[in-house]
């Protein structure tokens, strides 16, 4: 498991109180290594309290916390960390220094505020395509993972792509959509069917890719001419999935990341017909998440891949 985390069980659900932040910074100073000297809160987002705290040397760092009220899985810090650490080992791509964790706290560099140009668009679409070419042992990751507040099956089992993401990443959430009420049978079915076709659809083979996971707008920061990632799902998985999900919520400047990534790492023939196959999981999820407003979209997905 190398620098992996392996999360430990937490019983109960912390609530967030001004009398904990104390606590809360003493045990960031302690991890760190380095005094915090102030902190302000941050909101918080899939039940977890995000801090910006100050430290005594001067630096500024950017923390999730499973206390004070966030009601997240311990197990979604963890997750987390190793992908962070698993996308900033080769320097490929921009991503935040992971200063520490454990298994309620993450502390990572503050990535400075900024905005998306077209320059910083194709700087990193390149470094994106150089991130997936390290490539990995094998389709899915040595820790349990997470995507949002759901539980992400990462069994590395090897074979092909595309029955491990039938298996990993449509099964788990078409269930759990179904057994939840956000899908209907009739919203199933095409889902269905794209998961008993996926050898067809899947597309020429490749090998396991260094991808993000989760990349959604929202988890690219632009800074500093380039785009950070953070608050990753990493995993070894298919690099038309990153993508994918970057056109699913609209990343700025996309044609402009595309075309840098092309020209690094052309992609295979094809590739635009199976954009709806890769954006089908996040649907999903989305789906399980915030219930049937996604049941059409998810439906439409799967059409659309069928379609080719």
């Amino acid at each position: 498991m190398g620098n992996f985390f392996i999360p430990r069980r937490r019983g109960g659900r912390h609530q967030l109180r001004e009398a904990f932040i104390d606590g809360t910074a003493l045990r960031i100073g302690e991890l760190v290594g380095v005094p915090v000297t102030s902190v302000r809160g941050g909101g918080q987002r899939h039940g977890y309290a995000h801090l910006i705290v100050t430290l005594a040397d001067g630096r500024h760092a950017f923390v999730k916390a499973v206390t004070d009220g966030a009601t997240g899985d311990a197990a979604a810090i963890v997750a987390e960390a190793n992908g962070l650490r698993w996308l900033a080992e080769p320097g490929a791509a921009r991503v935040p220094t992971l200063l520490a964790a454990d298994d309620a706290l993450l502390v990572s560099e503050l990535v400075p505020p900024g905005g998306p140009t077209p320059e910083s668009a194709e700087r990193f679409g390149a470094s994106l395509a150089s991130l997936h070419a390290v490539g990995a042992p094998s389709f899915g990751a040595p820790w349990p993972g997470y995507i949002a507040a759901l539980p992400l099956d990462n069994e590395q089992t090897g074979g092909d792509w595309p029955s491990w993401y039938a298996q990993r990443r449509l099964l788990p959430y078409l269930r759990r959509a179904r057994d939840s009420g956000a899908l209907t049978s009739a919203d199933a079915a095409p889902i269905e069917a794209v998961i008993e076709r996926i050898c067809d659809l899947g597309g020429p083979a490749e090998p396991p890719s260094r991808i993000h996971g989760d990349l959604w707008n929202g988890n690219v920061l632009w800074s500093g001419d380039d785009g950070w990632l953070i608050d990753p799902a990493a995993h070894g998985g298919h690099r038309e999935t990153d993508l994918a999900m970057l056109a699913l919520f609209g990343a700025p400047f996309l044609d402009r990341i595309l075309r840098a990534y092309a020209d690094v790492a052309p992609l295979a023939d094809g590739w635009r017909g199976r954009v709806p196959l890769h954006q089908l999981h996040p649907l999903l999820v989305h789906a399980c998440l915030f219930g049937a407003g996604y049941a059409a979209e998810a439906r439409e997905a799967a059409l659309a891949a069928l379609r080719g």
